[in-house]
Order: structure tokens, then C-alpha cells, then sequence
């Protein structure tokens, strides 16, 4: 059985102040468009879907978000300091030598940070770690957002079998798809997590009711795989597989 939340009738854009305080992240020049190109999934799952209280950010029963894309983590730094998990002069002073924020994050220092990343291929066989040790525990969510090139990393194809084969309903991987892979695949990203058994949509960065509808949606026993490409001309239509 699948069940999809509707799309809500308006959903947020992303706010300027949260653009922002993107801006004011800066050292790390060379990441920054990939870094930038997740701001609409970051601020979509902050703000619309996932169940999390920055007053108490280690709540066992929050739900978790991995940044598996950590080299980049500009835009998800400015969401969490949106939020007030940590005060928004923290992004005025990224990896300085006392600083807390690095050019990749590290869930010791940072509060809302679950993993260290930035080591690409990393972030969905731990998300999958999480999402097994979780299952039957806790109501929570592990939400964990990668790249269309790290899917190249061997260990992401093992992770999404394995996942597949023990069901996984409370796990949710977002791609967001910037076509910067170098191999790519036979019938798209979607079609590779379908193939082992995952509940797929794919959907554009900019369609935000379609977009908070997709990341809201889960499946009983059965991860689920957001394909978020930022390329695409307005008017693409999104899919959906059961």
C-alpha cells in the first residue's frame, strides 16, 4: 500500500533571510554551487517535514537528517541557524581556527548535525545503519541527502540493496540531481532505487508543493528515493512509482 500526502494549495519558497544567511558563509568558494543547490530540499524538510525541536536537538525520537553531501554544507548551516539550533554569528567565522563549523560538519561540535561527512559514498550506508537501528524503536524518520555523482561510490549500490531487502520504511534518501555525474545510468536514478525495491518520485528544485509533497510521503516497508532535479525546464511532469 502506498500512501502520498497531498500537495499542500501553497508551500514556501525559500525565505531571504534564509538566502542570506547562506551569503554570509564564505571561505569555501569552490563548493558553493553544489553547496547551494540543495537550499530548497534543506529548507523544504526543516521547515515543512521533518519533526525536530532545535531546544532539544538530541530528542531520541527526533527524526534525523544525514548531509551525506558534507564538502558542501553552506546551505544547511544557514538553515539550522534559521531554525536557532545554534546563533547566526556562527556563519560569520566558518573554520576559523576556534570556530565550530568546518568546511564539513561535524555532529560533535554543531548542534543538528548527525554525522560527520564530507567523505562521499559515506552517508547512505550510514543512513541505512540508522534507519535499522531505529526501525520498531522510535517513530522517527532518517532523512539523507546525496548527490547524482556520489552515487557513483560502490558502497552507495550496496546500501541501496540492502535497504531494499530489509524494507526499510522509515528511510528516505534525497538526490538532488545536478547531472554532474560522470557515468550515470541506464533509465535515470529513480529507475536504479526502484529496481531494488524502493518507492521512487522524482521532481523539479523549484516545485515546491510537489517537492514538500514528495519529501512528506512514506511507504510501509519500503525506503523511498526523491530524484530533485535542479535542471529542469518548468512544465516537467512528476513521477511517481508505487
Amino acid at each position: 500500500m502506498t500512501t502520498t500526502a497531498p500537495a499542500p494549495a501553497s508551500a514556501p519558497t525559500v525565505p531571504q533571510r534564509v538566502r542570506d544567511l547562506v551569503a554570509r558563509v564564505t571561505g569555501d568558494e569552490k563548493h558553493d554551487p553544489s553547496a547551494h543547490s540543495t537550499l530548497d530540499v534543506v529548507w523544504t524538510l526543516y521547515d515543512q517535514v521533518l519533526r525536530v525541536d532545535p531546544g532539544h536537538p538530541d530528542d531520541p525520537d527526533r527524526d534525523r537528517f544525514l548531509l551525506s553531501k558534507g564538502h558542501g554544507p553552506a546551505s544547511t548551516y544557514a538553515v539550522l541557524a534559521a531554525k536557532g539550533f545554534f546563533p547566526a554569528t556562527w556563519l560569520d567565522d566558518v573554520a576559523s581556527f576556534d570556530s565550530p563549523l568546518g568546511h564539513h560538519p561535524d555532529r560533535t561540535l554543531v548542534p543538528g548535525i548527525e554525522i560527520g561527512s564530507g567523505s562521499l559514498g559515506h552517508g547512505l550506508p550510514l543512513a541505512v545503519g540508522l534507519a535499522l537501528g531505529l526501525r520498531g524503536r522510535t517513530p522517527a524518520r532518517v532523512v539523507v541527502l546525496v548527490g547524482d555523482a556520489e552515487l557513483d561510490e560502490g558502497s552507495n549500490a550496496e546500501a541501496i540493496q540492502v535497504a531494499g531487502r530489509y524494507g526499510l520504511g522509515n528511510l528516505t534518501c534525497v538526490v538532488v540531481d545536478n547531472h554532474s555525474d560522470n557515468l550515470g545510468w541506464p533509465g535515470g536514478i529513480a529507475s536504479r532505487f526502484a529496481l531494488e525495491g524502493w518507492a521512487a518520485a522524482e521532481v523539479r528544485t523549484h516545485d515546491q508543493p510537489r517537492l514538500t509533497a514528495a519529501l512528506r510521503r512514506t511507504v510501509p516497508d519500503r525506503p523511498t528515493v526523491v530524484v530533485v532535479d535542479t535542471t529542469a525546464k518548468p512544465g516537467t511532469t512528476v513521477k511517481e512509482s508505487a
